[in-house]
């Protein structure tokens, strides 16, 4: 099977203490509905559960939905705990009430793009299927 043939794996992951996840139930449903599979870890996740089901899981895409304000250490630790994982090819993306600056100071630090509240979930979609093609390689 090429590459391009196979279905895009999306982990969506709900870090910390924050027990919003109506936004991560919502963008899990479109990416299954637009053909991802998608693992959804649940609540409470810490960033080795995030990896540790990452690992696990086989994924292409980390997607975590962060609302408790603490993006710039969750971020940051779970490309760390990847990149040590040697999954340093998976994309890491999200969304929740982020700043554009510590959006943009994210993604100095390897992390794909940042999306908050109101985007539809057709760009998340374009953006991951963008990612996921400009990858084009035998599998």
């Amino acid at each position: 099977m090429s590459f391009s043939d196979r279905r895009v794996r999306v982990l969506v992951a709900k870090p910390g203490l924050d027990g919003h996840d109506r936004g991560a139930k919502v963008i899990a449903a479109a990416f299954r509905d637009a053909g991802f599979e998608v693992v959804y870890t649940g609540l409470h996740q810490t960033p080795e559960m995030i990896v540790a089901a990452a690992v696990q899981e086989d994924v292409d895409v980390v997607a975590m939905s962060v609302l408790s304000g603490a993006h710039m250490t969750l971020f940051p630790r779970v490309r760390e705990l990847l990149d040590r994982e040697g999954l340093g090819d998976v994309l890491l993306t999200g969304g929740g009430i982020i700043p554009d600056e510590d959006a943009a100071a994210l993604r100095e630090l390897g992390v794909g793009r940042i999306f908050g509240p109101g985007t539809a979930t057709t760009e998340a979609i374009a953006y991951i299927r963008d990612w996921f093609s400009s990858r084009e390689q035998p599998y």
